[in-house]
Parts: structure tokens; C-alpha cells; sequence
């Protein structure tokens, strides 16, 4: 068999392919275990992880806001503070023989059939901390245990219109996207009706999707940890010129900024022994990443998809679904882009779909799940960054099928007769 195999190749090439051939099996007893250790280490892994993550005990929580919110994202700033969970894998035992993880928290934004709703999902162990952090920042909201809405429908690419897609940041992370801080948001003196809140236009796309047709946004998080940048393909490494397994988010910012520095007073001018002065937008940029790594940080992915019954497909959805985080971006610093679509850009790379409809269905799979991507490292967002594209907006936002409380809540008075 190998003979035929050569016997076709053209004949300048027949040895060589001989000879590498004849060195691989000689050398066998030596690359052949080590490629075995190498796949069973990454299917122990998994398996570990998957038992692990099938013993928890998995809430999805449900926000009902009232029907008028005076706080800022800052508010949720202060509350995904408590999100910030870096323990659970302290100890390799932890890690690759309980596989045990770092907290996981998913921030949803969903449209069922125009109904926009606020979802947080976690392990039930963080339920209370999750419900307590939220009424001590939001205290007229009201959280409920619901069932979870993907349950309710099983996907199948010839009964059900599907599209979906991973965002990711158009930039190395410690470039920051533009926040509610960029809004001014926090300026004093600002009435409420005259806000410009950026979640105002996800909303108002979440509120406009009509029956038959369901619209859900993602947002996973984790802790930000050192360790995620050993998660970075050798190509992921290559274009973000990261060598180091230390190198993190942090000390990529602290290289950028000497780097930027470097090139912002450099002189056109051989003969002149001045550097040449910065000017306010390269200021800019360094004092907004300085920024921007001084804060917390999250791991995150973003998904979003868009589910139709056939009938009911509507195509601008999805033109929609692709601009839902562009207000966030920022020419000069940094942005979201699409990191993978379920669809290609032309027929040939895909014949009758089937790589298509595998990735809808590997997609929907995940959503469900609530798992980091498979295909991409996560991206880190700071604090501020995650409050701004995820947070309970103010009176600013009325949308008329986004359900808020019509009365709220008050205790009952202490001298109450029994």
C-alpha cells in the first residue's frame, strides 16, 4: 500500500517520501507514545471536567426590574465584584483529577418573541451571594428561580431557521472599548431622560422581534487568571507575539506602552537629538489603557443567536445581531468584531450546508451549556467594560415589551397584629 501511494507521486519526490517514510517508523517507539500520552491527557481532561461540571447544581435566575432604575452601570460595576471568584482550582489534584474550575457565571440578555428578559445563570452553591449583591445595589428588583428557557426547544437545522454567532474584541484586550464612562453617564447634573445609555439599542433590538422568533445573547465569565494565557494556540501566540506563559493581560499593556511611547516621540528628523512630543490622542491611548488593566478583569466570550420558525425568518435580524455591541467600539482603541459565524461566505466552502448546519448545532449545544468556546481563547473585559455592556437600564430605555414591575415591593409594618 505505501508502495502505490509513492509510486504516484512524481519521481523527484518518490525518495524523500520514501526516507521520511522509513525515519518515522524507525523512530516510532518514540513519537508514537508521546502522541499517545498527548491525546488520552487531553481526553482525561475532559472527562474530569465533564463529570465534574454534571455534579453541580446549575440556577438560572431571572431579573424583574422595576419600572423606574436611578443608578448608573456603576451600580452593576459594584455588584460583579462579587463575580470575581478566582479559587476552586487551587491545587493540580483539584484541577486534573477532580477537575474542578474556576466559578463561571453567564449574563444573559434574551428576546422571547419580543418579551426582553434579564437571566444571570451560575451553580447553585453562589445562588444567595448572586440575589444578595444584586437587592443590595437594585433594591426594588425582583429575583425568581426559572426554568431554563433553551430547554424548551430542541434544535434541528430542517425544522428550525437558525444563525449565530462568537464576538470578540477587534484588538489586544488591554485596549479598552468605550464605557458608560465615555457616555458620561456619571456626570452630575444629568436628568435621567437625558442619559444616552449604550445598552439602550440592544434593547430596543431585543423589544422589536416579532412572534415565531427568539433572540438570546450570551456573556460568559470567569475570573481573570494568569494561567489563561497557557489556553492560547501557538497561531493565537503569533499574531498577539505572546512567548511567555506568564505573560498576561497586565504585562502585554505595560509592553504596548513602552512600545507606543518608543514610536510616539520618535523623529522623522535624523539629525535631531529632541524627541518629538506626544500629542493628546497618543496621550490618550496610554492613559486609557493605563486605565483599563488598573481595574479587574474578567474572561469572557460572547455569543448571540437568532432563532426563527421558517416562515417568520426575517434576514435584517441578523444585520441587527451583527451591529448589537457597535456603539461600544472606539476607532482609536478598541471594538467588538465577529469571531465565527455558523454560515460561510461562499458556496464552495461549503457543499449542501453540512458544515453549516454542524456548526448551528455545535453553537446551540454550547449556548446551552454555557461553555466557553471551544474554537477561541476568552478575551478579557475590566470591570467597567462588562458593567457596560451588561447592566439593568434606567427609565431611559422604554421599550414597550420590555416588562418591568408596575408596583414595588415594601415590607410589612413591625407593629403588625398577629
Amino acid at each position: 500500500m505505501i508502495e502505490n501511494f509513492v509510486s504516484m507521486l512524481p519521481g523527484g519526490y518518490q525518495g524523500l517520501a520514501l526516507n521520511t517514510i522509513n525515519y518515522l517508523i524507525l523512530f516510532m517507539p518514540v513519537w508514537l507514545p508521546i502522541f499517545l500520552i498527548f491525546i488520552l491527557w487531553h481526553k482525561w481532561l475532559e472527562y474530569v471536567r465533564t463529570k465534574f461540571a454534571n455534579k453541580q447544581d446549575y440556577k438560572l435566575l431571572e431579573i424583574k426590574l422595576p419600572n423606574e432604575i436611578k443608578k448608573t452601570p456603576l451600580a452593576m460595576e459594584l455588584f460583579l465584584n462579587a463575580l470575581i471568584q478566582p479559587g476552586g482550582a487551587g491545587t493540580w489534584h483539584k484541577k486534573y483529577v477532580e477537575g474542578k474550575s474556576r466559578a463561571e457565571f453567564s449574563l444573559e440578555m434574551v428576546s422571547l418573541e419580543g418579551q426582553v428578559k434579564f437571566f444571570i445563570w451560575t451553580r447553585g452553591v453562589w445562588k444567595d451571594l448572586i440575589e444578595t449583591q444584586i437587592y443590595a445595589q437594585y433594591p426594588d428588583v425582583e429575583i425568581f428561580e426559572v426554568p431554563n428557557y433553551t430547554s424548551f426547544i430542541k434544535f434541528d437545522p430542517s425544522a428550525l431557521s437558525m444563525w449565530g454567532a462568537e464576538f470578540k474584541l477587534s484588538r489586544e484586550d488591554f485596549y479598552p472599548i468605550k464605557t458608560y464612562v465615555d457616555y458620561d453617564m456619571e456626570a452630575k447634573g444629568v436628568k435621567e431622560e437625558e442619559k444616552i445609555d449604550p445598552i439602550t439599542p440592544i434593547i430596543e433590538f431585543l423589544g422589536s422581534v416579532g412572534q415565531g422568533q427568539q433572540v438570546w445573547l450570551q456573556i460568559i465569565v470567569r475570573a481573570h487568571k494568569k494561567e489563561r494565557r497557557k489556553a492560547l494556540t501557538w497561531k493565537e501566540r503569533w499574531n498577539k507575539k505572546v512567548w511567555s506563559e506568564e505573560e498576561d493581560w497586565g504585562g502585554q499593556s505595560k509592553k504596548a506602552i513602552k512600545d507606543l511611547i518608543k514610536e510616539a516621540v520618535k523623529t522623522d528628523d535624523e539629525n535631531s537629538i529632541m524627541p518629538r512630543m506626544m500629542t493628546k490622542g497618543e496621550t490618550n491611548i496610554i492613559s486609557a489603557i493605563e486605565r483599563s488593566v488598573a481595574k479587574l478583569g474578567f474572561d469572557c466570550n460572547i455569543r448571540g443567536m437568532y432563532l426563527s420558525e421558517y416562515d417568520k425568518f426575517n434576514v435584517i435580524n441578523i444585520s441587527s445581531l451583527v451591529g448589537t455591541f457597535r456603539q461600544f467600539n472606539s476607532n482609536e482603541l478598541n471594538g467588538f468584531k465577529i469571531a465565527k459565524a455558523v454560515d460561510y461566505d461562499y458556496p464552495w466552502q461549503d457543499f449542501r450546508k453540512i458544515r453549516e448546519n454542524r456548526n448551528k448545532i455545535k453553537m446551540f449545544n454550547e449556548y446551552k451549556r454555557r461553555d466557553f468556546s471551544a474554537d477561541y481563547s476568552p478575551f478579557v473585559l475590566n470591570i467597567e467594560e462588562l458593567a457596560t455592556i451588561y447592566h439593568f437600564p434606567g427609565g431611559v430605555a422604554q421599550t414597550p415589551s420590555f416588562a418591568r414591575l408596575l408596583s414595588k415591593k415594601a415590607e410589612a409594618p413591625f407593629n403588625l397584629p398577629i
